[in-house]
């Protein structure tokens, strides 16, 4: 059974108060309308204490992109279960390259054949997880992954429909 830890932890277990939160965006490429896997993985990272953002179904690889650059993410996690990986994938690495995003982690799950796993890491995806992988493998591999230069840089906090500007040079 997994431990658990209380919320009145002592502070030698607690995260440094400065210390920011991974950040992750999962994403549902193509034309694949199935995503409770990826909902499950959501939560599962964000239960895990990182900042999630999921895009939802049918999201084009530039979708995908934008999304991670306006966000400034970490890590994206591909879903994907209809069998177009290896045409979206390298979509998806090539735009990253083009807005020299070459420091986000990017990850791969859902239906993936033993024989493309060789040629997705080569693509610079890894982490490629199939059905039955644990939760707490894909949180633990996130952060084990993420590269230490990105969770140097504070990002600014995630904002919501209608919270104004906290920045006055952004009111104008």
């Amino acid at each position: 059974m997994a431990e658990q830890t209380s919320l009145d932890a002592t502070p030698q277990t607690q995260v440094a108060p400065t210390a920011r939160k991974i950040r992750v965006l999962v994403a549902k490429p193509g034309l694949d309308g199935h995503d409770r896997g990826a909902k499950v993985i959501a939560r599962a990272l964000r239960d895990g204490g990182m900042e999630v953002i999921y895009t939802g179904i049918r999201q084009t690889p530039a979708m995908i992109v934008e999304a991670a650059i306006q966000e400034d993410v970490d890590a994206i996690l591909l879903s994907i279960l209809s069998g177009a990986h290896m045409a979206i994938f390298p979509k998806i690495m090539d735009l990253l390259r083009g807005q020299g995003a070459t420091d986000i982690l990017v990850m791969a799950g859902g239906i993936l054949p033993d024989e493309d796993i060789p040629a997705i890491e080569a693509m610079g995806i890894k982490g490629n997880f199939g059905p039955g992988t644990s939760t707490q493998d894909i949180v633990a591999y996130v952060r084990a992954n993420v590269p230490p230069e990105r969770m140097a840089q504070p990002l600014p906090p995630l904002q919501t429909l209608g919270t104004p500007p906290t920045d006055a040079t952004e009111q104008a």
